[in-house]
């Protein structure tokens, strides 16, 4: 695998933002776009430790995208037309969470002061909602944190944080699915990172230990024959064996996230197979055993299935890659 190329991720995205879907390389712009895909994207800038002129405009216009996005109150609205307009209500679902850790990880990572700046007012007011929705929490959980890595008295990100791992709770009694949920859905690796994560800022020792037995226990149940086996689109529930499809990119992007977190938090270079298992599976080390990119465009495949990858290059998929590439250079660099 090489390092990020970020010329689909361009091919994708205008003065607007970033198309949600494509149709192969080609944007399929009558869709529009979206909060969540523009979040992954804002996160993804905000990581990298360089972006040329054209980066650096595109990581302007994915936070100007969200804060159009956000209401007076911190909700949210997802959707926005090719035209420019957007549509459907504002709220607390998953865009609102991943708008939330788009906002602070752009305030604590980006280098550039005035996206800091403006990334952390809107984090401010998107940090007062509360979600019903989990995966809306651990997301929001996630950016929480980030606000407080760089400022630990930020009232709002604690109080966030400290909601947030409430949220997700402990793991079950039981050994064989320790699991807080009743199914595995999707991004689930995020809900141990949220975790992880909490404790880490919170100094609470039973948060990383509860975290490290989530992860531990997903990345087991993920690994088959020494390659990731991730969840499909279904879930997955307690009677459920792999290998299953349709998988998604955004599971492998989502281990390699936690597996980097848990090793952060405990320094333990066990951790850092999940990432190398998470890169592999986009290299071709999965079910199918085919590659989950395009070399030629620098996209991501849109699905994984029993014949072979769904060979659209959408926004999610391109980004999931791109993230999972950015944990795999740092893991390059770290071994040598």
């Amino acid at each position: 695998m090489n390092a990020p190329s970020f010329d689909h991720l361009l091919r994708l995205s205008d003065n607007v933002g970033i198309f949600e879907h494509a149709d192969h390389t080609t944007p399929r712009k009558e869709h529009g776009y979206c909060v969540d895909d523009v979040a992954r994207l804002l996160i993804v800038l905000a990581r990298e430790p360089e972006l040329d002129k054209e980066l650096r405009e595109l990581e302007h216009t994915a936070l100007r995208f969200l804060a159009d996005a956000q209401a007076v109150d911190g909700k949210i609205r997802n959707r926005r037309r090719s035209n420019g307009r957007w549509h459907g209500p504002h709220g607390v679902a998953d865009c609102w969470g991943r708008s939330v850790w788009a906002f602070g990880t752009a305030a604590n990572r980006s280098r550039h002061g005035g996206v800091r700046q403006a990334a952390l007012a809107y984090f401010g007011h998107g940090a007062r909602q509360r979600s019903p929705y989990l995966r809306s929490m651990v997301f929001a959980t996630l950016g929480a944190v980030e606000v407080l890595t760089s400022d630990p008295h930020n009232y709002l990100a604690r109080r966030l944080t400290v909601d947030g791992a409430e949220a997700i709770g402990r793991p079950a009694p039981d050994p064989l699915w320790p699991w807080p949920e009743p199914r595995l859905s999707y991004a689930n690796a995020a809900v141990a990172e949220a975790l992880l994560a909490a404790g880490g800022v919170l100094e609470r020792p039973d948060l990383i230990d509860d975290g490290l037995q989530l992860l531990r226990w997903l990345l087991e149940r993920e690994t088959i024959d020494g390659h990731l086996s991730t969840t499909p689109v279904g879930g997955s529930g307690p009677g459920d064996t792999g290998p299953a499809f349709d998988q998604q990119p955004i599971e492998a992007a989502a281990m390699a996230d936690a597996c980097h977190r848990a090793y952060l938090v405990t320094a333990d270079s066990d951790w850092l197979t999940g990432i190398r298992l998470a890169a592999g599976w986009f290299a071709g080390e999965n079910d199918a055993r085919t590659p989950m990119f395009d070399p030629h465009s620098a996209g991501g495949y849109d699905g994984l299935h029993p014949g072979g990858p769904n060979l659209n290059q959408g926004a999610e998929s391109t980004l999931a890659l791109l993230s999972t590439l950015q944990h795999d250079r740092q893991l390059v660099r770290t071994a040598r």
